[in-house]
């Protein structure tokens, strides 16, 4: 990047607690800056803005959206908020980084691309996992054949959700643990293996009706298969196993990529550890989105990757509900 290039200047919509990973990694990029923030009550934005050096604060998330200093927002919302916001934030001339998941409903996320290509904007769905350097390596040995022929894909997260006040926890705002944390599960297996052909979903249900803890177990094209869980009455748990016919490879830390690294097992032999450069995740997915808006990249994650996402995430709900395998529908 020259040195006369300006930053892409985002807007936070929302003081969201996720905000502050995404601050920490725009504060040392030269490509993006923060440059105000909305809230629905204006002290709250003012006081945000003050401890964190941000320069404006707005009392509405439509006055950030009518903020002409603003090149893009990113949405921290609530989950069932988001499509909704990125709609209207790209009305008003806005990129979007939207916090994930985009949404469950695959028409919801067909009306977000077509409204995006409609305004001439970029819309991602931010689900900073995927622009880490220890994904792109994993992804480069699955398809190099460092574990032979792919068979099986096994991932986990969860935390222990203490809050009962959590928005997590209420159904109108499309809480539960598929959305929040089987949602990267669902990534890292559709980004190895492909979209499913059938799932089979099971959750347990906390008293406000969400799902506290789900499991599953997803068929993929040639014969690979793969099942994930994800709770928020679970200990601290995060892990991302892909098994071939010659070996398997272990992700410790798939998600967050704190402690970056995989480990390489083949037939027996002592595991051999491929090292994996540290970088942060955040400052890189708003990297490249800023990087689209230049025309200097395309965005990593797009229309086909947010309709495969939903697809998968409504079958799951639906097999979960109805208590049976389901197919992924095309639309829902």
């Amino acid at each position: 990047m020259g040195v006369t290039t300006r930053p892409v200047r985002f807007g936070l919509l929302s003081t969201a607690r996720i905000n502050g990973a995404v601050l920490e990694g725009a504060l040392p990029s030269q490509e993006v800056d923060v440059v105000a923030v909305a809230s629905r009550n204006r002290e709250r934005a003012e006081s945000y803005a003050s401890e964190r050096g941000i320069e404006r604060a707005h009392g509405s998330y439509e006055a950030l959206l009518g903020d002409p200093e603003v090149d893009a927002v990113y949405i921290s919302l609530p989950n069932a908020l988001h499509v909704e916001w990125s709609l209207r934030a790209l009305a008003a001339g806005k990129h979007v980084l939207c916090e994930k998941p985009l949404t469950q409903w695959p028409r919801e996320a067909e009306q977000a691309f077509d409204a995006a290509e409609g305004a001439d904007r970029f819309l991602a769905e931010a689900f900073m996992w995927r622009h880490s350097p220890q994904t792109a390596r994993l992804r480069e040995l699955v398809e190099e054949g460092a574990i032979g022929e792919l068979r099986l894909v096994r991932a986990a997260f969860s935390f222990l959700l203490t809050d009962l006040g959590d928005v997590r926890l209420r159904p109108e705002l499309d809480g539960g643990s598929l959305l929040d944390l089987g949602c990267y599960c669902v990534s890292a297996i559709r980004l190895l293996a492909g979209e499913p052909e059938r799932v089979l979903g099971e959750q347990v249900r906390f008293s406000s009706g969400v799902d506290v803890r789900f499991a599953a177990v997803l068929s993929l094209r040639d014969g690979v298969l793969a099942h994930f869980d994800s709770g928020f009455d679970l200990p601290g748990r995060g892990m991302l196993e892909v098994v071939g016919s010659e070996g398997s490879l272990i992700v410790e830390d798939p998600w967050h990529a704190r402690r970056p690294g995989i480990d390489l097992l083949r037939n027996g032999a002592e595991p051999e550890r491929v090292e994996v450069a540290q970088a942060n995740s955040y400052r890189l997915e708003l990297e490249n989105l800023a990087r689209a808006i230049r025309g200097d990249a395309e965005p990593l994650l797009g229309r086909d990757d947010a309709l495969g996402q939903a697809r998968t995430l409504e079958a799951l709900r639906r097999s979960a509900e109805e208590g049976r395998a389901v197919e992924p529908a095309e639309e829902r």
